[in-house]
């Protein structure tokens, strides 16, 4: 991207805060494009791709805590802050996601 081009992001209410238990994942539709979703125990939500670069592992499913996201299939780790892989492979995407009046709002 050229730094004369804009990138345009687009909010989607993707589902209910309650749809997604405390220390899970669910995977939603946003856009036309699967995200995956998290609400870890302290409250936080997280929004990434979802589907893992390595081998399109199901992310929703994955094991999480306030740092990181571990795929199901081969416990590769992310990163929440940037969604860099802390063993060298490709990143995931990262999405802001929020809250507005219990909706799920997540911006691609």
């Amino acid at each position: 991207m050229s730094l004369t081009e804009e990138r345009t992001t687009t909010a989607h209410v993707v589902g209910r805060v309650e749809d997604v238990p405390p220390g899970e994942g669910r995977t939603f539709v946003a856009g036309g494009e699967q995200v995956a979703v998290f609400r870890l125990r302290d409250g936080s939500l997280h929004a990434t791709q979802a589907a893992c670069p390595h081998a399109g592992g199901p992310l929703a499913d994955g094991q999480t805590d306030v740092d990181v996201l571990v795929c199901p299939l081969h416990q590769y780790a992310y990163r929440w802050a940037d969604g860099s892989s802390t063993s060298g492979t490709a990143p995931i995407r990262v999405f802001a996601v929020h809250e507005a009046d219990g909706a799920l709002v997540v911006t691609l």
